[in-house]
């Protein structure tokens, strides 16, 4: 373990998960939790859902709220306790069972592997890690739906990048009826949104207390955390304050390859959209939070690669959509991250090159400097780039589909891709081979309803 680590986790031993609060306004419902890294640092972040009418309000009852406010605080607390990780963890404001604790365990553990990497921390003692809290007495959560909408009413979780646009456009074109969710929206999940005709999209407004970030500065830890794990409970928490009984997201099946091991352990930057976290939430949702509602991802089947050829189909999102992390917030693309290239490489067999000038505002691929970044994608060097990217074997088909398609056409190869296809495509075997039975794969581990897998499978150009 790093000596920053153990010597914060010595200066503050415990972190407790003291309360939540559940505020009703108009049209708005506001959760703050209140967390203690002891002995003496205060933690109150709050979750702002908005446009939620006082009609529907008053139908939950007081028992449902607090369920839900309850384990938004529980998978917010995450994101405070790692500024010292401290050995133990206390849940005050609520009761869990021994599966739970273990559930949330596993979680954190798993989740934050990549945070425990970069920062050189060694988690793998049994001790690392004890979460403790009151047992539950009889537990009878009730049902979360009221019973009389119609079923497959879907909320759909949006971010503005392509993934959540493919899904908006399968929903549309499969008749379902939908919402859409957004947290903090950057302005490409808005107009992603409009384009899916969401008129009315619940908005929720999460803020972080500015002590962390204070903390941060005087070198405390920081980070990533298993934010898809967050969007998840918030998206089945909505789904029973709106009365929907369909979370859908939009995690594809090339998140489950890992990054790198670590002291045995895969470690995984996209672990909250893997499969197996997909199961663990299903499950966990069923039974404590949100019966009755069902929690799955439209593009688990696909490969990233499959994902970019079909939403090649999507022209009326290009305009919008936004994939890349640091320039998402501004509604523009920075053409220097791995995000950014991984997207790139996957669409360009599938897209001229200037409707890719008209997306990215570059060609990416006239950019010398990207050869390192193409290396450490592909797992030539160093661990796998810790962003949410396509498998080391599907980027490795992309540029040779890129090469393929831009030879066919006549164009002349940029530099760039005149020494991958010198250094790395040509000593491979059987490149054409590997594109094919990936464009062509069809997972089936998969939550999707019927009708929708039956949809998806029929774009691959395979009978369900």
């Amino acid at each position: 373990m790093s000596l920053k680590a153990e010597e914060l986790r010595r200066k503050h031993p415990r972190f407790v998960y003291n309360s939540f609060m559940v505020e009703r306004g108009a049209g708005r419902l506001v959760f703050s939790f209140s967390f203690r890294l002891e002995p003496d640092i205060v933690f109150t972040p709050t979750i702002a859902i908005e446009s939620i009418g006082r009609s529907r309000l008053d139908s939950l009852s007081g028992d449902v709220l607090e369920r839900l406010a309850f384990h938004l605080g529980l998978i917010e607390m995450i994101s405070y306790w790692k500024t010292a990780c401290p050995a133990d963890v206390m849940i005050e404001a609520g009761a869990l069972d021994e599966w739970q604790i273990r559930w949330w365990k596993d979680l954190w553990l798993r989740g934050m592997g990549e945070f425990f990497y970069v920062n050189q921390i060694y988690f793998r003692s049994p001790d690392y890690l004890k979460i403790s809290a009151r047992k539950p007495g009889a537990r009878d959560i009730g049902e979360s739906r009221s019973g009389h909408l119609p079923a497959r009413r879907s909320l759909v979780l949006v971010s503005g990048g392509k993934d959540s646009a493919l899904t908006l456009h399968a929903m549309r074109e499969a008749g379902e009826e939908f919402n859409c969710l957004m947290l903090n929206p950057p302005p490409s999940a808005a107009e992603v949104a409009a384009i899916a005709g969401c008129t009315a999209p619940i908005i929720v407004r999460r803020t972080l207390d500015p002590r962390m970030l204070e903390l941060n500065g005087h070198g405390y830890l920081n980070g990533h955390t298993p934010f898809s794990a967050l969007l998840a409970i918030l998206g089945l928490t909505c789904a029973v304050l709106f009365d929907y009984d369909r979370v859908v997201v939009s995690n594809e099946r090339s998140s489950d390859e890992g990054n790198v091991d670590y002291l045995g352990a895969e470690i995984n930057h996209q672990y909250s959209k893997t499969l197996a976290f997909e199961a663990a939430m299903r499950e966990y949702a069923s039974a404590y939070l949100a019966p009755g509602v069902s929690y799955f991802s439209l593009l688990r089947p696909l490969f990233e690669l499959q994902v970019c050829r079909l939403f090649a189909r999507c022209g009326e999102y290009f305009t919008a959509f936004k994939s890349c992390n640091r320039g998402q917030k501004e509604g523009s693309w920075c053409g220097r991250c791995p995000k950014c290239l991984s997207v790139y490489i996957c669409l360009s067999p599938f897209l001229a090159p200037d409707e890719l000038l008209n997306i990215f505002g570059a060609d990416l691929f006239e950019w010398t400097g990207a050869m390192a970044l193409i290396r450490s994608l592909l797992g030539f060097e160093g661990p796998k780039p810790f962003e949410c990217v396509g498998t080391r074997e599907e980027l490795l088909a992309g540029l040779f589909l890129s090469v393929r398609r831009r030879a066919a056409a006549g164009a002349a190869l940029p530099p760039l891709l005149q020494r991958v296809q010198r250094e790395i495509l040509a000593p491979q075997p059987d490149l054409a081979g590997l594109s094919s039975a990936i464009l062509s794969a069809w997972s089936d581990q998969h939550y999707l309803p019927p009708e929708m897998a039956a949809l998806l499978k029929g774009h691959l150009g395979a009978s369900p």
